[in-house]
């Protein structure tokens, strides 16, 4: 198994309390892992065990884009909101926590002290007395390397193949042939027996006019996509409702639908579903909030301390066709090299303003190592 030398050595220096020597191994590397959940984890909790908490708080909303529900994203910012004094939003992030793990003990532990000591001033004298690090969130462990996994993984398969065959014979486990347990949904996103009876609405100005079977076909179309982890799939068909003649309770569904979807990178992104420039391009309605991967070149690249942006010539990174042009944005500096192709990750937006139907939203970008042969960019 091949590890990767730079999260290593990071993760061995932090796990040791040597976050500085942690953060200064990890932040040159930036553009190396846009997109990367583990790095921007594993910078924020360095900063934070640094006592560096504004580049903790930079970096664990970075990891919370690609990831929006780790329970570790959202303690790091809870203790930070914590110790800023903002309890409203300290305690949104705790009880986010344990909607998805009742037992967290430090989500537990630290609505307990926030009940203790609201309203007065001694939360802000228990923060900082030095006890808030008892409720910042774990530091990743090491990556398992191919010595610590296949010798019991041998083991385990040898065993686990010796009992399989018992197992389903005698109805203990489903066979082969069983779809393994998938996503589960929130009660709130499920239609009701009233949605079914009264799917659509009446009267009114609408992108999709849907019959009261399309709006139950497409809506649980996009359920099931969801428990297949398909986000982007599921979003295609959660914009059509939102669009359409859907009833307000099955529109409202969908956005609660949408709250539980995540932000992929480069490493969770499902290919397959990747929509085409040209159907975005047709209706940028349809595909609004979906995230793309699309390969080209990049032109007018400005960057600046807070905001890069460039016109990305979107099909073009083989220098023989063009599919079409369109605005890029990041909300960060991010090094972009206009003689090299480049794929971008990113969100499908309204356009700027100035005649293009959509904009992307940067996420991350990767480049190649190699410049683009032929004509300059135009």
């Amino acid at each position: 198994m091949k590890l990767d030398p730079v999260l290593t050595r990071a993760t061995r220096l932090a796990r040791r309390g040597k976050f500085y020597p942690a953060v200064k191994t990890l932040e040159p590397e930036a553009d190396r892992y846009l997109g990367s959940f583990r790095y921007y984890y594993l910078l924020a909790v360095s900063f934070l065990y640094a006592g560096d908490f504004g580049g903790a708080l930079t970096n664990f909303k970075r990891a919370r884009e690609l990831r929006l529900r780790n329970t570790g994203v959202l303690l790091g910012l809870a203790v930070l909101y914590l110790r800023r004094g903002e309890t409203d939003k300290a305690v949104d992030y705790y009880l986010e926590v344990q909607e998805q793990d009742e037992k967290n003990g430090t989500a537990r532990r630290a609505l307990r002290i926030i009940r203790k000591y609201a309203g007065s001033d001694n939360l802000s004298v228990w923060t900082d007395s030095g006890k808030l690090s008892r409720l910042f969130p774990p530091l990743p462990g090491l990556p398992l390397t191919a010595d610590r996994v296949l010798i019991p993984a041998a083991a385990a398969v040898v065993l686990a193949l010796a009992c399989y065959g018992l197992l389903v014979r005698f109805a203990v486990i489903p066979g082969p042939n069983v779809r393994p347990g998938n996503r589960p949904l929130s009660a709130g996103s499920l239609l009701d027996r009233a949605d079914r009876e009264q799917p659509v609405e009446t009267g009114g100005s609408y992108a999709y006019i849907l019959t009261r079977s399309q709006v139950l076909d497409v809506y649980e179309r996009a359920l099931s996509l969801f428990t297949e982890y398909r986000d982007e799939a599921a979003r295609v068909n959660v914009n059509r409702i939102l669009e359409s003649n859907a009833a307000p309770s099955v529109k409202n569904k969908a956005r609660i639908l949408l709250s539980y979807m995540e932000v992929p990178g480069f490493d969770t992104f499902v290919r397959k579903d990747n929509i085409p420039y040209s159907a975005a391009a047709e209706e940028p309605l349809l595909y609004r909030d979906c995230h793309v991967i699309w390969n080209g070149m990049a032109t007018n690249v400005e960057v600046l301390p807070e905001r890069t942006s460039f016109d990305f010539l979107v099909g073009y990174d083989t220098r023989k066709s063009m599919e079409g042009i369109v605005s890029v944005v990041f909300d960060r500096a991010v090094s972009i090299n206009p003689r090299r192709p480049l794929e971008v990750l990113g969100r499908i937006a309204p356009g700027p303003g100035d005649g293009m139907a959509f904009r992307l939203e940067g996420l991350a970008v990767h480049q190649s190592g190699l410049p683009a042969e032929g004509a300059p960019v135009p």
